[in-house]
């Protein structure tokens, strides 16, 4: 029979010199300590608490780099906590102004869910190439100052598609971004945290597929209770911006602060902001509750003491929706005085009051849309030599619009600040279907109008409407070349910072033949040139005694001949904006005809965009500069062949009028 050779059992506990011999060498400690560390569950913090403690703000990211301190902007606090996994609220909205710490709370976010709760998550910018560019401007910088993040993230290298620029992986989790533009991105993969930048910047429509709010939401609702999605932007126009119309349905909260003075609490409104004319640093708030004056020192104690409160009552329990102003940003950002002295300077422009109400007190912008009476213009009308273009028009756009029995064209010269001028209106006899019609507007290419200062200007570009027979259209584009002609495609909505996008390429030839490459389709935000015409027409105008004097007209100021006639003047006039609301009661903008015929407001718009096409928005004062001289020099020289030589002169054996028109040159 076997046995033991030994008394002590191989299964005894160790004795209490055992234990001693087991801790007495050099960093034991360390390694109790850290065993003990490795039992002990994470903290539960909110993402807040995690920011302060382990964000750290890059110099790459942040005008004030190292620790992040939700104590900076105390109203990021809880909309950051709302996004915590213990929170109920589901959806988070935040309409605000430019530059009060909402994105560094987003990212503050991510940097969170990374490290304490893992998820696969989606970021959204308006376009792909905004993503590829937050990237690498703050995400990479994220990962990288904080050790937390990077010992989670999987390190960039060539052969690991886990961190590229646009996806990052993480144990438990996988960060995607992509633009609002990209359908695809947008249904890649399901989502528990989806956070959406800017969401007024988005598209109308990601790649024709349908609103991106609602393709990237439809990401994360196999998630149910367990999801957040953050809606971040600065407001634009109303009745189309997102941001509010989410806002609205929201339960409104509004941070109210103390006053210094009297303890009354209120939300920060720019009506209650006053100052000594022309004097911006005397800006001070006046108080609600008593109407005493508050320094801009004061504003470190009275964000440190407010606080967020709803003033409605949301249609969706889940959730919360917050509006924050410029005045509200902390001292060293954005002043007051700052804020004054840019509502001064933004006076007698609607575009600069606009930008104004969009970035700084984070509110929309309201189109009037009225349309201007067709008499006034009448009124308005200007005298110049018929046919010849005004000494302030420095190059030639066209509108086209194909009608079933006619070809209308309107040719306009444009100048400096937009300014306009309409120089020729043509109605070609005859439809699509009648060769000799698309004759006579080739035709119409190669004709050129005499300047006040000499020079035959040819249209630089013309931008064709294709919403009626459009293979024809493009086969007359094509034959015509792009360089010159743009056929467009109208479609409704509001985008100002990108009213004209594409060209993209459409493959239908007029006898319905597919194409591998055809013609070049330009999309027209028609809603955008719309309301700026009107505001153009709406301008006010120096009298002629000021004209004497030399006062200039305003920027964009729209000069129409007196051979126009009545029925023209009611065409460009014929619509106005209004107010609609959806089955689902939100309000939408719409551009609605109040008589049928609307022609010459089409052409208008076409033109616009011709010019937009060419550039104009985007020249600098030296292209402008270079334009004028071109048209205004005197011929300083001639060449053996009898060519007039200028300074910056067309390439030899072209007429002047091609350089500034049709072949090469600027366009």
């Amino acid at each position: 029979m076997y046995a033991p050779t030994s008394t002590n059992s191989p299964r005894s506990g160790p004795t209490s010199g055992d234990d001693d011999a087991l801790t007495e060498f050099d960093g034991a400690g360390e390694i109790l300590r850290a065993w003990g560390n490795g039992l002990r569950p994470d903290p539960d913090l909110t993402v807040s608490e995690w920011a302060d403690r382990h964000r750290m703000l890059s110099g790459r990211a942040s005008a004030e780099p190292g620790r992040y301190r939700t104590v900076r902007t105390p109203y990021m606090r809880e909309i950051m906590d709302r996004l915590s996994p213990g929170d109920p609220t589901q959806r988070i909205v935040f309409m605000k102004a430019a530059q009060v710490g909402a994105t560094e709370a987003g990212n503050n976010w991510i940097g969170f869910a990374i490290h304490q709760a893992p998820g696969p998550m989606l970021a959204v910018q308006p376009t792909v190439e905004l993503a590829k560019r937050n990237s690498r401007q703050r995400i990479d910088p994220l990962i990288d100052e904080s050790p937390e993040l990077r010992e989670r993230v999987k390190p960039a290298r060539s052969r690991d598609a886990g961190n590229t620029m646009l996806s990052k992986e993480f144990a438990g989790g996988i960060l995607i971004m992509t633009g609002a533009n990209s359908a695809v991105g947008l249904r890649s993969t399901p989502a528990r945290y989806i956070f959406l930048d800017e969401v007024d910047a988005y598209p109308a429509s990601a790649d024709e597929e349908g609103d991106p709010v609602t393709l990237a939401e439809a990401r994360s609702l196999t998630f149910a209770h367990r999801r957040k999605v953050l809606l971040v932007s600065t407001p634009t126009i109303r009745g189309l911006s997102r941001i509010e119309r989410e806002y609205e349905a929201s339960d409104q909260r509004r941070f109210f602060v103390p006053c210094p003075h009297c303890d009354a609490m209120q939300w920060l409104k720019f009506d209650r902001l006053r100052w000594q004319k022309g004097r911006p640093e005397t800006a001070e708030y006046h108080c609600e509750g008593c109407e005493r004056p508050i320094a801009e020192h004061h504003k470190t104690a009275m964000l440190e003491g407010g606080e967020w409160r709803a003033t409605a009552v949301a249609a969706d329990p889940t959730t919360v929706g917050y509006h924050l102003s410029a005045l509200y940003s902390p001292i060293g950002w954005l002043s007051w005085e700052r804020i004054v002295r840019a509502w001064d300077a933004a006076q007698g422009s609607d575009e600069a009051i606009k930008a104004f109400r969009n970035t700084i007190l984070g509110e929309t912008w309201v189109e009037t849309g009225e349309a201007p009476d067709w008499q006034r213009l009448y009124d308005r009308r200007e005298r110049w030599t018929s046919g010849i273009v005004p000494a302030g028009g420095l190059f030639l756009t066209a509108g086209a619009d194909v009608q079933k029995d006619r070809i209308e064209v309107d040719v306009w010269a444009w100048g400096r600040g937009l300014e306009s001028w309409l120089v020729d209106h043509v109605v070609i006899e005859g439809g699509p279907d009648r060769h000799d019609a698309w004759s006579e507007l080739t035709a119409l290419l190669d004709r050129s109008w005499p300047h006040e200062r000499g020079a035959h200007l040819r249209i630089a570009r013309l931008a064709i409407d294709t919403g009626y027979e459009a293979p024809a259209v493009y086969s007359w584009s094509r034959a015509q070349g792009f360089g010159q002609v743009s056929p467009v495609k109208g479609v409704e909505g509001f985008n100002r910072s990108s009213p004209v996008s594409g060209p993209t390429f459409v493959d239908a030839t007029e006898g319905g033949k597919r194409l591998r490459r055809g013609a070049r389709l330009w999309t027209v935000a028609v809603s955008t040139f719309k309301a700026e015409t009107y505001r153009f027409l709406r301008l006010a105008r120096p009298t002629e005694e000021e004209t004497a004097d030399g006062a200039a007209f305003p920027p964009g100021s729209v000069h129409l001949p007196h051979w126009v006639e009545n029925e023209w003047l009611k065409q460009f006039v014929a619509e106005q904006l209004v107010t609609v609301r959806t089955k689902r009661g939100f309000a939408r903008l719409e551009w609605q005809k109040l008589r049928e015929r609307n022609e010459a407001l089409d052409c208008r718009v076409y033109a616009r965009a011709a010019a937009w096409i060419a550039g104009a928005d985007r020249w600098p004062d030296e292209k402008w500069r270079d334009l004028e001289d071109q048209l205004g020099a005197a011929p300083t020289d001639t060449d053996p062949a009898g060519q007039i030589n200028r300074p910056g002169q067309a390439p030899q054996g072209k007429r002047r009028s091609d350089w500034l028109g049709r072949r090469g040159g600027w366009f």
